[in-house]
């Protein structure tokens, strides 16, 4: 089979890593890719949203399935662009269509789903900036914490914990006034909860879904989780505390109720589904959905899957997931991200990477790098680069994680020095 795999991203990294093993695939192409993808398969210069362009790449490529990483594409609908097109409807795409992925998309979207088909969510009102003396008033008897998010796609960053009434009035009014752009137009206050975040993610057909291994990642950006979000600064799998007990509850009160709802509003769901859960006094509570893998949970995920995953795609697409059980490596898999200093605000780009040649027993995927004009590799984004690890526990994943973590240099280096701290 030749596959082709949107996205640039650590996440597809990884993506890429577990397809390039299976002796079903013949050619591998990553559209965009970046120069860590580059050694799975052949990297091609489209952005993952010019889908008139990823159709011509379909087609000189003879490409005989898609596989979609991140949410842009999903969201703005390429799995309905290939289905509507006659030369590749033929071409199944792995992930959801545009109407799916309004799960991700709109989280007012997400929470109204969640209460009409009572799936476990913290209380939530939402406000557009014409509400804002609503809104104000709102916050201003609201217990504290609260949790302010972004309605729309914000990479990761469009939410906010807010301590004080005062401090959620500015955060309103600056998301109301384009701090994360569009997506900031319509905010969700949401309930805080306590208790810690686990991620679990199913893999569906549209009528039956397995549950992939779970993992926790570490979202702020500095140790002991303090600082602004990010996309993630680490990642276990799987956290101690997700006990079959709890994913029992997980299944019983989150995914069966999501999927029924899913059905009965006659929403055809296919591909990867993220719960983003709260473990709150043993109860799960979904605090978002993501309509991809997540990342850097991808990169703890997919080595734990034993399966050959074009195994799991193909029946994907031909609606028998229900005959392909899930394999899963019984070794716990960790991940540490190397960021560049400043991120998740300002941060410098193009900083020389060495050391990965000195890595062992790991694996490292590449997310913010490229190549400069001396083919050197550099950092490109603020999110560099995960290095993932096997263990015969956590602590042993960790140590081998942050070892090699230390033998990869360049200027601006950070990471978090505590991911796992709390397992």
């Amino acid at each position: 089979m030749n596959i082709l795999l949107l996205g640039s991203g650590g996440r597809e990294h990884a993506m890429a890593w577990k397809i390039a093993q299976s002796k079903q695939c013949d050619q591998l192409f990553i559209a965009p890719g970046n120069p860590g993808t580059a050694s799975c398969g052949k990297n091609i210069a489209v952005k993952a949203t010019d889908f008139p362009a990823l159709a011509t790449v379909c087609l000189e490529n003879k490409i005989d399935m898609v596989v979609v990483g991140p949410e842009d594409p999903l969201v703005a609908g390429v799995v309905d662009y290939f289905a509507s097109n006659p030369a590749i409807a033929h071409i199944p795409v792995i992930g959801p269509n545009k109407q799916a992925a309004q799960l991700e998309g709109s989280k007012a979207f997400a929470k109204a789903f969640m209460i009409r088909n009572k799936v476990q969510t913290p209380a939530y009102k939402t406000f557009t900036a014409s509400d804002s003396a609503a809104a104000h008033e709102y916050l201003k008897g609201h217990p504290m914490p609260v949790v302010l998010k972004a309605d729309g796609l914000a990479a990761g960053k469009g939410v906010v914990i807010c301590q004080t009434a005062e401090e959620a009035i500015v955060e309103f009014d600056q998301m109301v006034s384009g701090k994360f752009g569009v997506a900031g137009n319509t905010v969700v206050v949401e309930q805080f909860l306590t208790g810690i975040e686990l991620t679990v993610i199913i893999l569906t057909d549209g009528k039956t879904y397995t549950i992939l291994p779970p993992s926790k990642d570490y979202k702020r950006v500095g140790d002991g989780d303090t600082g602004l979000n990010t996309g993630g600064m680490g990642a276990v799998s799987p956290p101690p505390f997700a006990t079959e007990a709890f994913l029992d509850k997980v299944k019983e009160k989150i995914i069966d109720p999501t999927m029924m709802g899913l059905k009965n509003e006659g929403i055809h769901y296919t591909g990867f589904l993220y719960f983003g859960l709260f473990n709150s006094n043993g109860e799960p509570y979904v605090i978002e959905f993501n309509c991809r893998m997540g990342d850097p949970e991808t990169q703890v995920i997919m080595p734990r899957i034993a399966n050959d995953i074009i195994d799991l795609y193909k029946a994907v697409a031909q609606g028998t997931l229900a005959s392909q059980p899930l394999i899963t490596d019984p070794r716990p898999c960790t991940t540490v991200i190397l960021a560049s200093h400043g991120y998740p605000g300002v941060f410098e780009k193009g900083y020389a990477i060495t050391g990965i040649e000195n890595t062992e027993q790991c694996m490292v995927f590449q997310a913010g790098t490229a190549l400069n004009n001396n083919g050197e590799l550099v950092t490109a984004g603020g999110r560099v680069m995960a290095v993932s690890a096997y263990g015969d526990d956590i602590a042993s994943a960790l140590r081998t994680s942050y070892i090699n973590a230390g033998r990869i240099y360049y200027e601006s280096r950070y990471f978090r020095r505590d991911i796992g701290w709390d397992m």
